[in-house]
């Protein structure tokens, strides 16, 4: 193997150990019977979802899926090539 072949296999096992972890560690979103009594979400905490932590582990976690996707293509086409 080449070391650009390496080097994609090293941040695609790397990007896959952050996504296992950073989905592991979100909480559910399960609301149990609130949804279907007709809870509402409108709180202070639904209002600053966007800065929760829970939050930016969602968009973590789409950003390193998204990374994973595109390594591993590139691996794949490195390694059938055989650039």
């Amino acid at each position: 193997m080449t070391g650009l072949k390496i080097a994609l296999a090293i941040v695609d096992i790397i990007l896959a150990v952050a996504i296992i972890i950073l989905f592991l560690v979100q909480e559910g979103n399960d609301q149990g019977m609130g949804v279907v009594a007709g809870g509402s979400s409108e709180s202070y905490y639904g209002k600053a979802k966007g800065r929760t932590l829970d939050e930016q582990l969602k968009r973590w976690t789409v950003i390193c899926s998204i990374l994973f996707a595109i390594v591993s293509v590139i691996l794949y086409l490195a390694i059938a090539k055989a650039w």
